[in-house]
């Protein structure tokens, strides 16, 4: 089968402003792809390109074998969409609400398994201007996935919850996953990328400079390991044993370790301890963080682009 999405050389202008530059990827189906990067980056305009709600300058985009542009009908009702702000009858109760949607889709779920996917079975008699606004998103994502739609669009969709409203969100995101529904997710939180994503595009200036899973994008799984730990008084550098190749610093009783090799590093480090009688302190062994990698990818490329 073909991908849900293909974008091919897609840019975007306003005057002589380049919103969107030479962007191309795919996503194929049943996968959830994160379009990742800061405010402004062009995530926003690339889209509603892909959604049919704004014209591309130039390049090729196909969604479901459809061009978004020609805003066919066919192929508004084989998709969903949760944009950044929605706006709903406040006066009726959830369960109406999606049931009014509901029949004006050619094929629907029922709204008692939209309620169960999206969480809301105890404010199914509720009026929507009760709920609260992480309830009202999750009510957002049901209007959109209520006519059974192949690809969901979801732009920036928890910006503005607390902590718990998210997590209770992403459960949302990946029951929609099990259904099979193709995803494309917005986001600059990167725990939300870490944890959703099946592949990440890192966008910025308008641009994608990195793109791979959440644990290889920009070399992530080939980074070093750091493991750190805190030593008793009295032990010097020369007291350690070989690390090998590895980059080690003593400073203060703490003992820090980067090297290509992580776990063999950290063998060396406990049977060294243990053989030796060496109580080690906080322990800790990393590698660089989903946020470190784009923080050094935005802050690198970035400045280029802006040029």
């Amino acid at each position: 089968m073909n991908p849900a999405i293909e974008v091919h050389h897609l840019a975007k202008t306003y005057g002589t402003f380049t919103a969107v530059h030479d962007i191309s990827f795919t996503v194929e189906r049943g996968e959830v792809m994160c379009l990742l990067g800061p405010n402004g980056a062009g995530k926003t305009t690339t889209t509603e390109i892909l959604e049919g709600y704004r014209d591309r300058t130039s390049g090729d985009v196909r969604v479901l074998g459809f061009d978004p542009g020609r805003h066919e009908r066919a192929f508004r009702e084989r998709i969903g969409i949760v944009l950044q702000e929605c706006g709903v009858q406040d006066d009726l109760t959830v369960g109406e609400v999606l049931d009014m949607y509901g029949s004006y889709a050619p094929q629907r779920l029922a709204t008692a398994d939209v309620i169960r996917l999206v969480e809301l079975e105890a404010k199914v008699d509720d009026r929507v201007r009760h709920l609260s606004g992480g309830q009202r998103r999750r009510l957002d994502v049901g209007l959109a996935i209520v006519g059974d739609p192949e690809v969901i669009f979801l732009d920036e969709p928890t910006t503005g919850f607390d902590p718990a409203a998210r997590r209770a969100s992403w459960s949302m995101i990946r029951s929609l996953t099990e259904l099979g529904k193709t995803v494309l997710l917005t986001t600059h939180f990167m725990d939300e990328a870490q944890a959703l994503a099946d592949r990440i595009a890192v966008v910025a200036g308008g641009r994608i400079i990195a793109e791979g899973t959440p644990d290889t994008l920009g070399g992530r799984d080939r980074q070093h390991t750091v493991v750190e730990t805190s030593l008793p008084a009295g032990i010097d550098a020369d007291q350690l044993p070989d690390f090998g190749n590895a980059t080690v610093e003593l400073r203060d009783r703490t003992l820090r370790i980067e090297a290509a090799d992580g776990i063999r590093t950290t063998h060396t480090l406990t049977d060294w301890a243990l053989s030796t009688g060496i109580t080690l302190g906080r322990l800790a062994v990393s590698q660089p963080s989903l946020e470190d990698i784009y923080l050094t990818l935005t802050t690198s490329q970035t400045p280029e682009l802006a040029r």
